[in-house]
């Protein structure tokens, strides 16, 4: 076969739904190809003595059709696309001559120059997919994509939708408070967003990236003091999604650990409204986990414990069996509870907790303020006190608080 000249590749998508592609080879190239083969519904038929544990795998589960055999003159019949990468050179040749006979699209893994087809860098993230060619260059290929695509996930390179494009309320969670450590798509969803609606908690270094025509509406809960009643806010986000704007309710941590989610989406759902719920990496985990705690540890904790604090122990409202609590031996994570912490500890003591249990409480984790506190179970309240500690913070007691303890502020 004559060789392709140095003329560009033409770009085009292959819709492969149902039909048929042969793949020659059943080693590393086949592994890594043949997902996004998978995800465009192929019909797939490997030829291949052998095959890796993973393309095993996919024909054992029935996702492709295994020959287990050389290639054959005749095997690229009625195909449509085909994928040469045994490792057999002769055998590669004959089927990348078959393919120009009958006209097959065929890309060669050992010979680039004398395919008919190049697999570009591919990328996908909501619904794009970016595919990326730099000719005899893979690497660099590979590298725009990356690019490409990290922006469009992370909101860096916003690229506004014009087509099927919906109005409604995205519930994000931001996360424990770091910019960096909200999920990609939600990112991208504040890109894309025409109001946020965002809560004090929420990674507020984001908002600074918004651009100016976003209208942010502060939903800032301070506790105990100013705050936007949650009618208002269910109100607030109801209105905007009527005027067929989309909205971001950004929320700390998690939309539904302790972040009234659930009631936002219920008073949308009642309303019409279509609702997205973005989950968040929880500050329960994710600050102890920045101050050196774990919550689970091998032959320490095999549970760990949420616990809202907002109301004591003995404040009639309160849904939490605390002496079943106290006599549980795992780790306890307690959220909204720096102004309690001395109620809750004598409870957890009275049921049963050790007073010397330790105690860490970590103030506005994951961000530049973060610092660490600990002490035990029996003074806990005397040092949270001394120290000035403040919401936000999250307190963990048990025996993890003594894992890879950090270097800090340390008190007991």
């Amino acid at each position: 076969m004559d060789r392709m000249d140095d003329a560009p590749a033409y770009p085009v998508g292959l819709r492969l739904r149902g039909r048929r592609v042969v793949v020659i080879g059943g080693g590393q190239v086949a592994q890594r190809r043949l997902p996004a083969l998978l995800t465009a519904g192929a019909d797939i038929v490997v030829v291949s003595p052998q095959a890796t544990a993973s393309v095993e795998a996919m024909a054992a589960a029935g996702e492709v059709r295994w020959e287990r055999r050389a290639y054959r003159p005749g095997d690229l019949a009625e195909a449509w696309y085909a994928l040469v990468a045994s490792t057999d050179p002769a055998a590669n040749a004959a089927a990348s001559a078959e393919a120009e006979e009958r006209r097959v699209w065929c890309v060669r893994s050992d010979d680039a120059d004398a395919a008919t087809a190049w697999t570009p860098a591919t990328g996908r993230t909501e619904g794009v997919t970016v595919a990326v060619l730099t000719g005899r260059d893979p690497r660099r290929s590979a590298a725009v994509r990356d690019a490409v695509v990290e922006g469009l996930r992370d909101g860096s390179l916003v690229a506004p939708r014009h087509r099927e494009r919906t109005a409604g309320v995205a519930l994000v969670g931001g996360g424990p408070g770091d910019p960096d450590l909200i999920t990609v798509r939600g990112r991208r969803l504040l890109a894309e967003a025409d109001v946020v609606i965002a809560d004090r908690l929420g990674p507020r270094d984001l908002l600074d990236e918004l651009p100016p025509h976003v209208e942010v509406i502060d939903a800032a809960k301070i506790p105990y003091g100013r705050a936007m009643a949650q009618e208002a806010i269910n109100a607030a986000l109801i209105e905007h999604a009527k005027a067929g704007k989309a909205v971001v309710r950004l929320k700390g941590g998690d939309p539904y650990v302790f972040g009234r989610g659930m009631e936002e989406a219920e008073a949308l759902a009642a309303e019409g409204i279509a609702v997205t719920v973005v989950p968040g990496i929880s500050s329960a985990i994710s600050v102890p986990g920045a101050a050196g705690i774990p919550v689970t540890h091998r032959g320490v904790a095999h549970e760990f414990t949420v616990v809202s604090g907002h109301v004591a122990p003995d404040d009639a409202r309160s849904l939490v069996d605390w002496a079943a609590l106290a006599r549980m031996r795992g780790t306890i994570v307690l959220l909204m509870a720096v102004e309690r912490i001395g109620a809750i500890a004598d409870t957890l003591i009275a049921g049963g907790r050790p007073a010397g249990t330790p105690v860490a409480v970590v103030q506005e984790g994951t961000t530049a303020a973060q610092r660490r506190v600990d002490a035990t179970l029996s003074s806990v309240a005397r040092v949270v006190a001394e120290e000035g500690v403040r919401p936000p913070a999250v307190v963990v007691v048990g025996d993890v608080v003594t894992v890879g303890r950090t270097a800090g502020p340390s008190r007991g």
